[in-house]
């Protein structure tokens, strides 16, 4: 059961999601408001004693370093600057609120990047809004923009198509990876049941030899006793014959004197 204090969290951090999709003016000042109360409500979160879960309070954190790095990345001047630092920002992984189907700072997260990238494409082409009244002097000085500053938004481009076949080559990567992992575990589980059935038959085998070792023994056991028996009368017949011929030889042959 969430706490109060977890609740109004969430509704806050919903709220500021809501006002971050929006767009905003130079005059908004709630959602840098908003943002600082929510790291204090961070940190009361981890110091109450109904806390939330560790995997929780590390995904309300991500949400909140976004929002903030979201603000931070709007006062930078330059718009290759913006486009940079928002590149870097870490969106929320899960959903706020129950009725999302998808995380509202993922949403910001594109929104902002297509919006920084806009800008930086119409910066380096020269066709902005304004450009729609523009004199053909001010288009002239518009086209005629260092080749420096060309060249740091062609290399920031660069970077940032770098930067995204990373991301493919990465995502394909751990799919790859995935695959395999699939593949290794259904043959490791194919192999243990065959040999779970190897053993299984070993031990029948090893039941039957038991059995007909211990039926050899009792026949072995039973032959043995037939042979003692054997040569028990044998032993006593040639012992009472040895000694009825002694008696025989006394007599017949008396002692000589």
């Amino acid at each position: 059961m969430a706490s109060r204090l977890e609740i109004n969290f969430i509704r806050l951090l919903s709220r500021c999601e809501s006002i971050a999709s929006e767009k905003r003016g130079e005059a908004e000042w709630r959602l840098e408001k908003y943002v600082g109360a929510l790291e204090e409500m961070i940190v009361a979160l981890r110091k109450s004693v109904s806390k939330p879960t560790a995997e929780l309070l590390t995904e309300y954190t991500r949400k909140v370093d976004f929002l903030k790095g979201l603000l931070e990345a709007d006062k930078l001047s330059s718009t290759t600057e913006k486009a940079l630092a928002n590149q870097f920002l870490a969106p929320g992984r899960t959903p706020t609120i129950a009725n999302e189907r998808m995380p509202v700072s993922k949403t910001v997260h594109m929104q902002t990047k297509a919006r920084c990238t806009g800008e930086m494409r119409d910066e380096l082409l020269g066709t902005g809004l304004s450009g729609k009244g523009m004199s053909e002097n001010e288009l002239r000085n518009r086209r005629g923009v260092p080749l420096d500053e060309r060249q740091s938004a062609a290399e920031l481009e660069a970077v940032l198509q770098h930067h995204h076949n990373l991301q493919e080559k990465l995502a394909e990567d751990m799919l790859n990876l995935a695959r395999n992992l699939k593949n290794n575990s259904l043959a490791a589980q194919n192999i243990i049941k065959q040999d779970n059935q190897t053993l299984s038959q070993s031990m029948r085998q090893a039941d039957l030899n038991f059995e007909k070792l211990k039926t050899e023994s009792e026949r072995l056991e039973q032959h043995t006793k037939k042979s003692v028996n054997w040569l028990l009368w044998l032993m006593l017949i040639l012992v009472s014959f040895s000694f009825i011929s002694m008696i025989l030889f006394i007599r017949i042959f008396p002692r000589l004197r």
